[in-house]
């Protein structure tokens, strides 16, 4: 197995970014509405140089973070329209004429 001198010696260069994560953390529970997006801004805004892509990769992947979803309001039951009238006079409405004409 042949592997090139560069691969063996590789470094990664990441950073060690604890202090971003607990801050992303914190934002996150503070403000449980605010998404991936807001907490860039408020990290950026704070004085951090970083990436949104790191924002999000330590937000959804590292720490497990996600957005509390609302539920969604049931509406309010009605019963459907009947096809067949229930009561003389009601429901569809056709009137057939003759026509002027005398055909």
């Amino acid at each position: 197995m042949a592997l090139d001198r560069n691969t063996l010696r590789y470094r990664g260069r990441r950073q060690a970014d604890a202090a971003l994560r607990t801050r992303i953390r914190e934002i996150a529970e503070s403000n449980r509405r605010d998404g991936c997006p807001r907490i860039y801004v408020r990290v950026r805004r704070e004085g951090w140089l970083v990436n949104h892509k790191k924002v999000e990769r330590i937000y959804y992947r590292d720490e497990g973070l996600s957005l509390r979803r609302r539920r969604r309001k049931k509406a309010a039951a009605v019963p459907p329209a009947s096809r067949y009238p229930d009561q003389p006079g009601r429901g569809c409405v056709m009137r057939w004429t003759s026509s002027m004409t005398g055909s």
